[in-house]
């Protein structure tokens, strides 16, 4: 029994890259507005790819339960210069889930994630490629190259989230990398054997190893509507990230109790020292109310946070799975097409 997995056979030259094909995997939750202009920029992508490296292309689009018209027009994109799949989840999962839909379903052998916003720029892909078929690059990932546009509360939120989920990790996440990055066929094969249902994609993207580079970018604006990413589900987000990739929060809870036991500890000490020199008590029930407070609210973090972690395992003991693929259809290129309706979960 071997506790780790072989994957060098999967491993790509520049002979061999075009051969592998590239899968790009688009979530798309209520991208209705500007689909079609988006799959018309990546029609253009894929004919530039075939004609530079011979590279095959397909896109898988994952609709995650959305509210408007996504499906029905995901449904009528052509299949002109790369094969068209529309996976149709059950429901709102996610984005994690939806990528994940999107790694399981991917046919060819390098996969690309980029959003269904407009945000990703799809000229920038031949790029990606290009450090991947040319360099040899297992992952290349994309990041904002600044962030001067945001708030500073943002910024500097961000850049906490970052510090904290690093503290202390043997596989650093590079901080403000994305989504948008691309993975070589062997890259992508480890990340699909990653069990765990609490994912975190750029976490696991990074943690798999092999050659990686990042690649700084603006972010184009977005083509229609707004973000739906409120500062509650940033919020919601980070947490997800750092309890299911990070022990951060515990070694923190642990250091803050340790603080607070030196705290109390020294404080005892000058009340000692005062009734020694002086005779004189300090008055107790201020300072005993004080620190029952102090004492009972950071238990009470500490608790809270002891229970984000319980409450990772008992999702990972259920074994639920990430989705459920209500609806899949695939065009290919050269006109073939296969519809079906899954019932089944995909893991």
């Amino acid at each position: 029994m071997t506790l780790g997995s072989d994957v060098s056979r999967l491993t790509t030259t520049a002979t061999s890259a075009a051969a592998k094909g590239l899968s790009i995997v688009v979530p798309l939750y209520n991208e209705a507005a500007g689909l079609a202009l988006l799959h018309e920029r990546l029609i253009g992508l894929a004919g530039t790819l075939k004609a530079r490296y011979g590279l095959a292309s397909e896109v898988v689009y994952v609709d995650d339960g959305s509210a408007d018209n996504t499906l029905v027009i995901a449904r009528t994109l052509a299949a002109d210069a790369l094969d068209v799949q529309v996976v149709s989840l059950s429901r709102n999962f996610g984005k994690e889930a939806a990528l994940m839909a999107g790694l399981d379903h991917a046919r060819l052998g390098a996969i690309l994630f980029m959003d269904g916003d407009g945000q990703h720029p799809p000229d920038m892909v031949e790029k990606l490629v290009s450090h991947w078929i040319d360099d040899g690059y297992d992952v290349v990932y994309t990041a904002k190259a600044h962030r001067d546009n945001e708030s500073f509360l943002r910024r500097q939120s961000v850049h906490g989230f970052y510090a904290l989920i690093n503290w202390g990790a043997r596989q650093k996440i590079p901080e403000d990398a994305g989504d948008f990055r691309l993975l070589s066929p062997r890259a992508a094969a480890a990340l699909r054997q990653l069990p765990e249902r609490n994912r975190f994609f750029k976490g696991l993207s990074n943690w798999i190893g092999f050659r990686q580079i990042r690649v700084d970018y603006e972010p184009a604006p977005r083509a229609h509507g707004v973000t739906t990413f409120s500062p509650g589900r940033l919020i919601g987000l980070s947490i997800e990230g750092l309890t299911s990739f990070s022990v951060a929060p515990l070694r923190f809870a642990s250091l803050l109790g340790v603080l607070l036991a030196i705290t109390a500890f020294l404080f005892g000490l000058t009340i000692l020292w005062e009734v020694w020199t002086t005779g004189k008590q300090v008055p107790g029930y201020p300072s005993l109310m004080i620190g029952m407070m102090t004492i009972g609210g950071v238990q009470l973090i500490m608790i809270g946070i002891v229970g984000e972690y319980i409450g990772k395992i008992l999702s990972e003991l259920k074994a639920r799975p990430i989705y459920f693929v209500a609806e899949h259809s695939e065009k290919r290129a050269d006109g073939e097409t296969t519809a079906s309706t899954e019932r089944t979960a995909a893991e």
